[in-house]
């Protein structure tokens, strides 16, 4: 049977959400790498961070966290990270502005290179000549995203090489999250 997996996306349908600024330390001092959480590596931090509210609204139990994209998740959500992928992530507590309900900041702490570029509907490269020449080889976009499940392995959350911006979980933890009643979080099939 052929393992499936999912893109975890932000629902922008949800009426009345809120949305979460930039992750700052308590003394409102912004995070030095706002990056530093879309990497799929793992990362130390060493303070408590702080997550602002952009726009008040309803608390959702998954937010992509201002420009950095940084994902912030409620207590019940990170429950189900922490039983069913430990070794793929990271949970740091934070303060969400106005809440007294437990947060956490979602570092996905895995990258595995399996996109499937002949199954996707357009995957664009940067290129040397680019403004960012750094990133010369990796995904500039991808259209129709698609994986290639045989490179998986054993993982249930991971992020992609050279194309950071998805969180790919696989459908037994999907199904989970949807069993909590994950509000403000949607699953496209990769």
């Amino acid at each position: 049977m052929a393992r499936r997996f999912f893109d975890l996306k932000i629902d922008v349908n949800v009426p009345g959400r809120w949305y979460l600024a930039e992750p700052t330390n308590l003394a409102g001092e912004e995070v030095e790498d706002i990056w530093a959480f879309m990497q799929g590596r793992p990362v130390e931090i060493t303070e408590r961070l702080r997550i602002p509210i952009f726009r008040p609204g309803k608390p959702l139990d998954i937010e992509f966290a201002g420009a950095g994209q940084t994902p912030i998740i409620s207590g019940r959500v990170a429950s189900v990270f922490r039983e069913m992928a430990p070794q793929d992530v990271q949970l740091f507590p934070v303060e969400v502005e106005g809440q007294s309900e437990p947060y956490f900041l979602l570092n996905v702490a895995r990258e595995i290179r399996c996109i499937d570029d002949a199954a996707c509907e357009a995957v664009q490269y940067f290129t040397k000549e680019d403004v960012r020449s750094d990133k010369a080889g990796q995904y500039r976009s991808v259209a129709g995203l698609r994986i290639d499940t045989s490179k998986v392995g054993d993982a249930r959350v991971f992020r992609l090489w050279g194309y950071h911006v998805s969180i790919i979980v696989n459908e037994e933890l999907k199904e989970a999250l949807e069993r909590v009643g994950i509000l403000g979080g949607r699953f496209d099939e990769v």
